[in-house]
């Protein structure tokens, strides 16, 4: 197979479009979903959830967060395991949940979990039958009959009840139903999950590894292993060379018919989990953006802001918004906009627009530094 040879303008290009931020915007936001695969459930809000932030940039101010409650209450999207997805692709994860806690030879945290549930089966069984007969219902009222306590030295020690659904989610006996607020609300998953053929492990994973290269454009074959979703998409696509990168890379076929149209860009405020920038490795490469995610830093340390977005403008990461929504005082609080190169007034104007319809699609007014 030819082995296609990018620049490294082309390689970012394709990623642009493959992520849906170029235009025109998108108009629906299943078709969003179906596109990027997955919106990461993370409830951080120092500006907004991190699925909002996603669907807000590439639907815009037309989008609502009651859209998304909407489809996740409608079951045409599922949070399963923290990412939300369409619902039609749940089977393609039924196999690995049937095979919990894993396939072959298992490793010593695979053995540990599967030896915790199994200690702990009374609690287990008694979650399952107040969900049948009360679920939906929060963690906080399923009953904490574990004999075997879990240990942890970071937010989920002792939580016993909480670690057991997210497990029981794993196996596939239990799942979100929707929140109530932040807080999720779990029920059997019989109830919720859709009735569809389970794809077999095999077929299953090389359509994932299809469909993870189509919502990126152009991804390595093999990557870090990640705890949750992985970024790299195996022999799918074809392969490819970019200029200046070491290494092969695969690239979706469909995007590079694509590179003979003309790129139309525009300025947007990404989420520091969006999927364009949350391969950190991939996004210095192809972008050659220095970013991190600096919430777990103490504030004397960070250089850009507790939850800085990242700043797109056309196919180039250009600089780092710091603001937070301060919604008791009504206000979206800017302290900073990083910029990593010299700003046209082409790209301030574009930059300051976006900032300003954040703003107000929060609902909140705008204090910028120097109000």
């Amino acid at each position: 197979m030819r082995i296609h040879e990018l620049t490294r303008a082309q390689a970012r290009t394709i990623a642009v479009r493959a992520q849906l931020l170029d235009r025109p915007r998108p108009l629906s936001l299943l078709d969003v979903v179906r596109q990027l695969t997955l919106l990461q459930a993370d409830q951080t809000a120092a500006v907004a959830p991190n699925a909002d932030l996603v669907l807000w940039s590439r639907l815009g101010s037309a989008y609502r967060p009651a859209d998304l409650e909407a489809a996740v209450g409608n079951q045409s999207l599922l949070e399963v395991q923290g990412m939300i997805r369409p619902a039609e692709d749940l089977a393609l994860y039924r196999a690995d949940m049937a095979d919990w806690p894993g396939r072959g030879e298992l490793l010593d945290w695979q053995e540990y979990r599967r030896d915790w549930v199994e200690a702990n089966r009374g609690c287990r069984l008694d979650i399952l039958r107040r969900l049948r007969s009360d679920g939906p219902l929060p963690a906080r009222e399923l009953p904490d009959t574990c004999e075997l306590r879990w240990p942890s030295s970071g937010w989920s020690n002792d939580r016993n009840v909480l670690k057991m659904l997210e497990l029981m989610e794993a196996r596939g006996e239990v799942s979100v139903a929707g929140r109530d607020g932040r807080e999720r609300l779990w029920d059997l998953a019989e109830r919720i999950f859709p009735d569809d053929r389970v794809v077999p492990a095999g077929e299953a994973a090389l359509i994932r590894s299809q469909r993870r290269l189509r919502s990126l454009g152009v991804a390595r074959a093999r990557g870090a292993q990640q705890p949750a979703e992985p970024v790299d998409v195996a022999e799918t696509g074809e392969p490819a060379v970019v200029e200046g990168l070491r290494g092969r890379w695969r690239v979706d076929p469909a995007q590079l018919e694509g590179l003979e149209r003309p790129f139309a860009g525009r300025a947007v405020l990404l989420s520091p989990l969006d999927r364009l920038v949350f391969d950190r490795k991939r996004m210095a490469e192809l972008f050659e953006f220095e970013y991190q995610l600096e919430m777990y830093k103490p504030a004397a340390k960070r250089r850009w802001g507790y939850w800085a977005m990242p700043i797109l403008y056309g196919d180039r990461l250009v600089g780092k918004l710091d603001a937070t929504a301060d919604r008791r005082a009504g206000v979206l609080r800017v302290d900073a906009v990083h910029r990593d190169v010299p700003f046209t007034k082409a790209m301030t104007a574009a930059v300051d627009r976006e900032i300003a319809e954040l703003a107000a699609w929060l609902g909140l007014n705008l204090d910028l530094p120097g109000d």
